[in-house]
C-alpha cells in the first residue's frame, strides 16, 4: 500500500478514536441515587422502551412464565413493598416482576428500565425475606444504571475498536482491553447492587442477614467446581458476603 494511503488510515483512524473519547466524556453524567459518575447515552425513557421490549423474548428463554398466579402475586407483593419503602419509588421507572418457570436454571436479573425476574429453580429455595434479598438486588441493578452503563461502554469500545483497525490493525488488541474493562466493571454492579439491596431490605422491615443466606444458597448451587472469581462477572459468594456483613453494619449499625 502506498505511503500517502497509510497516512489517510492513520488520520481516519485516529479521528474515530479521538470521537469516541470526546463522546464519552460528554456522556458523563451523576446517577442521582447512587452518586456515582457514569457513562450513559440513553435516557431513562429509553431504558424502559428496551426492558418491555425485551421482556417477552427473555421470558421466553426461561420457558415463559411460571403458571401459578399465588406465586407471582407473593413476588410482585415483596417487590413493590421494597420500592414503595424505598428512594426506588422516586425514580422515572417502571417496576415489574416476574416469576419465570425455568426450574433448572438458579437465576435472578433485571433489564434496563424496571423489568425484574427471578426463576422458579431459585425462588423455590427461598423465603420471602431471602426472595426481597434477590428482588433488592435487582432492583439496585436498575437504579444503579447498570445495564445502560455496559450498552454505553460497549458502544464506546466499538468506537475504539474501529478507528484502531483503520489506523493500524490493532482493533482485536483493543477490543481484548474494552472486554477486560466490561468485566471488571460488572463485579463492581454487583457489589453496589448487594449493598443497596441490604439497604432496601432494611427500609422494607426484612433482616439483612438473609441476603448472606441467599450467597450461601448460590454458593451451593453452584457447586465445588464453581468458576474462580477472576474469570467471573460475579464476585466470588465469600467476598460478597465479607460487603454484605459491611453493607448491614452501615445501615442498621448491628
Amino acid at each position: 500500500m502506498r505511503r500517502g494511503s497509510w497516512k489517510i488510515r492513520i488520520f481516519i483512524g485516529l479521528a474515530i478514536v479521538a470521537f469516541a473519547f470526546i463522546q464519552r466524556c460528554n456522556n458523563k453524567q451523576e446517577n442521582p441515587y447512587t452518586g456515582r459518575v457514569q457513562n450513559i447515552n440513553m435516557t431513562p425513557d429509553q431504558e424502559i422502551a428496551i426492558g418491555l421490549q425485551s421482556a417477552p423474548e427473555m421470558a421466553q428463554q426461561h420457558g415463559g412464565l411460571y403458571p401459578d398466579q399465588r406465586m407471582q402475586a407473593l413476588v410482585d407483593a415483596v417487590g413493590q413493598k421494597l420500592v414503595n419503602n424505598s428512594y426506588a419509588r422516586e425514580t422515572p421507572y417502571k417496576y415489574d416482576f416476574h416469576l419465570l418457570a425455568d426450574d433448572r436454571t438458579i437465576n435472578a436479573f433485571a433489564l434496563p428500565g424496571g423489568q425484574c425476574f427471578i426463576t422458579y429453580a431459585l425462588f423455590s429455595q427461598l423465603n420471602e425475606a431471602q426472595l426481597a434479598g434477590v428482588l433488592g438486588h435487582e432492583i439496585a441493578h436498575v437504579i444503579g444504571r447498570h445495564s445502560a452503563e455496559r450498552i454505553a461502554e460497549s458502544s464506546f469500545w466499538q468506537t475504539l475498536t474501529m478507528g484502531a483497525t483503520v489506523g493500524a490493525d490493532m482493533g482485536s488488541i483493543v477490543g481484548n482491553i474494552g472486554q477486560n474493562t466490561l468485566l471488571k466493571n460488572g463485579r463492581g454492579d454487583e457489589l453496589e447492587s448487594d449493598e443497596l439491596g441490604v439497604m432496601f431490605m432494611i427500609q422494607a422491615g426484612y433482616d439483612p442477614y438473609e441476603m448472606i443466606r441467599v450467597m450461601e444458597i448460590l454458593k451451593a448451587a453452584a457447586g465445588p467446581n464453581r468458576v474462580p472469581e477472576f474469570q467471573s462477572t460475579h464476585p466470588d459468594p465469600e467476598n460478597r458476603i465479607e460487603k454484605i456483613k459491611e453493607a448491614i453494619k452501615k445501615y442498621s449499625g448491628r
